[in-house]
């Protein structure tokens, strides 16, 4: 049975406490609306198939900038977040969520120890190192994915799934390396969408003073999400099988079939997230 990392969900709490809302971001009826993209018709049903599926992890979309709103509207909505999350029954499970703008170690730290598999932070945050500790003291991973992306005027739909999120991994994918690792030496990460290809541009940060390549963090994590067989192999020809993880976001993509063989699919959707979302006294 395999696992996947990255889901979401429209509970009825979530969009209920979005539909109070007035401002981005916020639900017109079922449409959302956030500053810098297109409407979307959301549907509260589209997540049923699981098929196959140990674990589904949902999460909050960070694109909604819930996390950085001021503490006041921010914690309302993650709280509902929450809520409707852990309602959702087998085989979900999921990332928790927190106010970046004000941090709270302490309200994280009961928030996590409700259930959740780790904590979520957009890919446009600096994260707090106390939120940071919380993780690494619960042995807990933290999962990057794409924020709020800044209006483009003139630019297809398209465009910030395809430019800005991918920027955003690419800049938090180093930064963690750079900034982040030596300050949390045991914290273990996941970045979604194969961290915007950012491992792939190893040679130039080696030509600009940037560090050896071969050098690959056992910690640092990457999912699969909205890339193929093409890229998933040239990631594992970069960084080996070890680190690559199942994630589709589901409902708005499906998982990639890695086109890798049958060990290595079976390393990417069982063994490998086991070993991001398990405590080290339980690992086998």
């Amino acid at each position: 049975m395999s696992v996947d990392v990255h889901q979401h969900v429209w509970t009825h709490p979530f969009v209920d406490a979005l539909r109070a809302r007035t401002s981005p971001p916020y639900v017109d009826g079922w449409t959302l609306i956030l500053d810098g993209e297109p409407p979307y018709e959301i549907d509260s049903e589209d997540h049923r198939d699981t098929t196959g599926l140990e674990l589904a992890l949902v999460s909050m979309s960070s694109p909604l900038g819930v996390e950085s709103l001021p503490p006041e509207e921010s914690w309302p909505l993650i709280d509902a977040y929450h809520d409707g999350a852990l309602a959702l029954g087998e085989p979900f499970g999921a990332w928790a969520s927190t106010c970046l703008s004000e941090p709270d170690p302490a309200r994280l730290a009961k928030d996590l120890d409700r259930g959740f598999a780790g904590l979520q932070i957009p890919a446009t945050a600096v994260p707090d190192d106390r939120l940071l500790e919380v993780l690494t003291h619960r042995d807990l991973p933290l999962f990057v994915h794409p924020g709020p992306a800044a209006p483009a005027p003139g630019t297809p739909p398209w465009w910030p799934a395809v430019v800005p999120y991918v920027q955003q991994l690419h800049a938090a994918w180093h930064y963690f390396h750079a900034v982040v690792r030596p300050r949390h030496p045991r914290l273990r990460v996941c970045f979604a969408a194969l961290a915007g290809l950012a491992p792939l541009h190893s040679e130039r940060l080696i030509a600009r003073g940037g560090g050896t390549r071969g050098l690959v963090d056992p910690g640092f994590f990457v999912e699969t999400s909205s890339y193929g067989p093409r890229a998933i192999d040239a990631i594992v020809r970069e960084l080996g099988i070890d680190v690559v993880v199942n994630g589709s976001d589901a409902p708005y993509a499906k998982a990639p079939e890695p086109g890798l063989g049958a060990a290595a699919g079976h390393a990417i959707r069982v063994v490998n997230p086991r070993r991001l979302l398990s405590r080290r006294e339980t690992r086998t």
